[in-house]
């Protein structure tokens, strides 16, 4: 007897301010209840612990909003991606949208090997003036390295930062982007790069904007 064919979603979804404090296991788990709520046909893992087979392309800092996340999907029989998306919507909780929905050829290789980059946007608190600020954001683009200690070991954050700059006003500061480097050969993180800015503390609002993956 034939086997249904499975098949491999990718779902681009948006996590918003509702539920921008949950860890990234507890969003896991959010979409593990949504998914099976709207009955959607998931394939599991073997073993004594099935899980559904779901991967995301990056763990989304705690406290940070996104725009265009990334998850696959294994499904045991073919759907509709339309019809997927539209049955998902109605169970999705506050903060959490479905932005597009598309099949993949099932052997593509795993989301996580193949992130590159991620784009950032950055509120941050600013007092001075928007030039106080660029010099700032030169300065370290200048620098030829730029060290930092994470769990106990000290690495180069200037080469993991691909792009940096100030883009527009904000109540009571300014908006950067930050293109970061983000993958196995390094991952840089925003709130590193405020600190190396001399900016800790001064985040009011972030947002992953995009994940850049490489072939792509």
């Amino acid at each position: 007897m034939n086997q249904p064919t499975r098949q491999r979603l990718r779902v681009t979804f948006a996590r918003g301010e509702a539920i921008k404090y949950i860890s990234h296991l507890d969003l896991a788990r959010t979409w593990e209840r949504t998914l099976r709520r709207a009955r959607a046909p998931l394939a599991y893992s073997r073993g004594f612990n099935p899980r559904p087979r779901i991967t995301f392309a990056a763990a989304l800092p705690v406290g940070v909003t996104g725009q265009r996340e990334v998850m696959d999907l294994i499904l045991e029989r073919p759907v509709m991606p339309l019809h997927f998306a539209q049955r998902l919507t109605p169970y999705l909780p506050p903060g959490l949208e479905v932005v597009c929905v598309e099949e993949v050829y099932h052997r593509l290789p795993s989301l996580q090997s193949r992130v590159c980059a991620s784009e950032y946007r950055v509120g941050v608190e600013w007092a001075e003036s928007r030039q106080a600020l660029e010099a700032r954001v030169a300065d370290l683009l200048a620098a030829e390295t730029v060290v930092r200690r994470r769990r106990g070991k000290t690495y180069d954050l200037r080469p993991l930062v691909e792009s940096l700059s100030v883009v527009e006003a904000v109540p009571g500061g300014f908006a950067l982007h930050m293109r970061l480097r983000q993958g196995q050969s390094g991952t840089a993180r925003h709130d590193e790069v405020l600190d190396a800015l001399g900016l800790a503390g001064a985040m009011r609002s972030a947002c992953r904007e995009r994940l850049f993956f490489e072939g792509s």
